[in-house]
């Protein structure tokens, strides 16, 4: 028997990825529907020597995993809509003070607590823009288990390679179906480890100034060097600053270590693209609905293609551009009322020509609604 072939939900991936990668600390609260994933947390980590907290609440949650960061810690908690809410203002705080962890949003259906459990995709603007401020911010999402193990250590990587939260933005249905999943040796996925400051105890240290090659040192709580945190726009010692010169460094900073680095971050799956007159963009478990129609559709002959989002912000402008030059038609698939829908609309050059395959009902999209779409827009000759 195969120990690393298992057949198990997708939050339980996540679980497994996340330990993989090294985490050692998880702080969260149960809510529908990624309770599963604190519920495994808390029978893996304690036997591998790491700490599980169930906090108070979704604000006390994340709070805690920004303190077990600072301590040098690979941390997580995961959440849903109502939670993930509660959690934004902790968000922004740790954008700013640049501290490295991965908070999963498993998404449910309908705003305030909705539909708990059943699907849905509406947090995808709120994950981009959910804190208050400019900023820019990593979310990743998956539509297979093996996708989703792969994405969460990526997570996990890029976390530490520009010292900032990184969002996993999960749906439900990925969430608790049961899908064969293998799991990587040890090694066989690179990890990025924490980049810590090689100055000495008595030597000036400088915790928020970057190195040429863009990324910063961090030096531990309880460590050599001390250095002070906080939320107030600051200097290159960590000092609130109302400087205007260094005020507009730092939001420089923040915005370009991400939004500079879109070709590095970008994740996309791509089918059948090189001869696609109609492209269906999706993400999620929405884009297993929307290839299924690609590879049904291609069988009897008709050009059709698939772009798989990985990486939902920074958004690819580039990609979609590049990738949908000679559609004719570019179909956005979605549970929600068109939110990459826009940022698609963007990109290419062509907007009238985009047009959404959505369900916002909490009910799972299928084949024949995007089918249904495609049928109008033929029918129409648009």
């Amino acid at each position: 028997m195969n120990e690393n072939l298992k057949f198990i939900q997708g939050n339980e991936v996540c679980v497994e990825a996340a330990l993989y990668t090294g985490l050692d600390f998880f702080a969260g609260y149960p809510i529908t529907p990624s309770t599963e994933i604190m519920e495994h947390m808390a029978k893996r980590l304690p036997k591998i020597g790491g700490k599980f907290l169930q906090m108070e609440d979704e604000i006390a949650s994340l709070c805690a995993i920004i303190g077990a960061s600072l301590t040098g810690h690979k941390v997580m908690t995961a959440t849903s809509g109502p939670g993930f809410s509660l959690m934004q203002e902790a968000l922004g705080y740790a954008i700013v003070a640049e501290i490295p962890c991965v908070i999963v949003n498993v998404q449910r259906g309908g705003s305030s607590t909705g539909i708990p459990t059943h699907v849905g995709q509406g947090d995808v603007m709120q994950a981009r823009w959910g804190t208050h401020g400019d900023h820019a911010i990593i979310v990743m999402t998956a539509s297979n288990h093996q996708d989703v193990f792969a994405i969460t250590v990526d997570a996990f990587n890029l976390a530490e390679t520009y010292r900032t939260p990184v969002i996993l933005l999960f749906d439900e249905v990925v969430g608790h179906m049961r899908e064969r999943i293998f799991i990587p040796k040890k090694g066989e996925i690179p990890l990025v480890e924490r980049l810590r400051a090689s100055v000495k105890r008595g030597v000036d240290f400088h915790p928020y100034l970057p190195r040429e090659d863009g990324r910063l040192p961090i030096s531990d709580f309880g460590g050599v060097n001390r250095h002070n945190v906080t939320g107030l726009a600051h200097d290159m010692w960590g000092f609130p600053s109302d400087n205007p010169q260094v005020v507009h460094g730092l939001i420089r900073h923040l915005v370009d270590k991400i939004q500079n680095n879109t070709h590095k971050i970008a994740k996309y799956k791509e089918y059948y693209l090189q001869d696609a007159r109609t492209i269906l963009i999706s993400y999620g478990s929405a884009a297993r609905s929307a290839l299924h129609v690609v590879e049904n559709r291609r069988s009897r002959g008709e050009k059709l293609g698939l772009l798989e989002l990985q990486t939902l912000w920074p958004f690819p402008y580039y990609l979609v551009q590049e990738k949908c030059a000679d559609a004719k038609y570019v179909v956005v698939v979605e549970m929600n009322m068109g939110q990459i829908l826009q940022a698609v609309k963007v990109s290419v050059d062509r907007p009238e020509r985009v047009f959404l395959a959505n369900r916002i009902d909490g009910v799972f999209i299928t084949p024949t609604d995007i089918r249904n779409i495609l049928r109008l827009i033929e029918g129409k000759g648009v």
